[in-house]
């Protein structure tokens, strides 16, 4: 049964709205990929969670989130951002674990601007070979990337015991988040309170170990609901509820729909939209 329908073969390029076509919350909830992403935030500002803590993220920052480790982005209306999407199964030499770069070298600026711009020419033109070049055009990517970080990009970050423990409950919630565990279990297993470890991820992230959970249970209901045409009782049990009641309250409470309305407008929203004008040539005023 096939519940991660995500095409993560191929390298691709994408604007940070179109990794959102389903809705903003498809960046803002915390969740993980399969695929390795490099960010590069042109205009604007916003928050990022990434590795277990919170990040503020602006103009000229590039950030590196390895396939499997949370993340979330909230950024600003104006904001515009572009995405690399880099296939695990490529096999590129990558960090392996999640950057934050703020580029102030106006030359290392230029360099990662042309890259994206020759990758998004050679993915509209679709040319024979285009994986290939692609697959070479994003080789050079991840080269800019390790330079950045030799030239001492990265900013200085004090590896507390808080943020370590909330680095740990996030690479522990990738795992193991549909195994129907509660945070007290995640707690338990972390060997620390609920308590305590509630009060770390507030402090570092924003939310509270709760709602980190809560969230990327949700963001896997709606994507699995929304692209997938598994039964709800097989969604329900495959993210580790009880049953399928359980979980249309779950749903129903997240979002304020039920799994089947979820489904329905994600459907809709799916369906190619006509051009062709009505019969009689008339065009409502835009």
């Amino acid at each position: 049964m096939a519940f991660d329908p995500t095409d993560s073969s191929r390298v691709r390029l994408a604007t940070l709205a179109q990794l959102a076509q389903a809705g903003a919350w498809q960046l803002e909830l915390a969740h993980d990929r399969p695929e390795h992403l490099l960010i590069w935030i042109t205009r604007g500002q916003g928050l990022a969670l990434l590795d277990g803590s919170r990040r503020g993220i602006g103009t000229h920052n590039a950030l590196f989130i390895p396939a499997r480790h949370l993340m979330a982005l909230d950024l600003g209306r104006q904001s515009y951002g572009q995405a690399l999407v880099i296939p695990h199964a490529l096999g590129l030499t990558l960090p392996e674990v999640p950057l934050h770069l703020r580029i102030r070298d106006v030359t290392a600026q230029t360099e990662l601007t042309a890259l994206f711009e020759v990758l998004g020419r050679e993915q509209n033109a679709a040319r024979p070979l285009c994986q290939s070049a692609m697959a070479c055009y994003a080789e050079l990517a991840t080269i800019w990337l390790r330079r950045q970080m030799t030239a001492g990009t990265l900013p200085e970050t004090r590896q507390t015991a808080a943020r370590k423990l909330s680095r740990a409950y996030s690479r522990r919630l990738v795992q193991n988040f549909a195994n129907g565990e509660s945070m007290a279990d995640f707690a338990a297993a972390l060997g620390v309170t609920p308590t305590h470890l509630t009060r770390v991820c507030r402090a570092e992230t924003g939310k509270t170990a709760a709602a980190l959970l809560t969230e990327r249970t949700t963001h896997a209901a709606r994507h699995l609901l929304g692209s997938t045409t598994v039964a709800v009782q097989d969604v329900a049990r495959h993210l580790g509820f009880g049953s399928a009641a359980y979980f249309t309250r779950f749903v129903q409470q997240q979002t304020g729909k039920s799994p089947s309305a979820l489904r329905r407008e994600a459907q809709a929203r799916a369906q190619p939209k006509s051009t062709t004008p009505p019969a009689d040539g008339f065009r409502p005023a835009s």
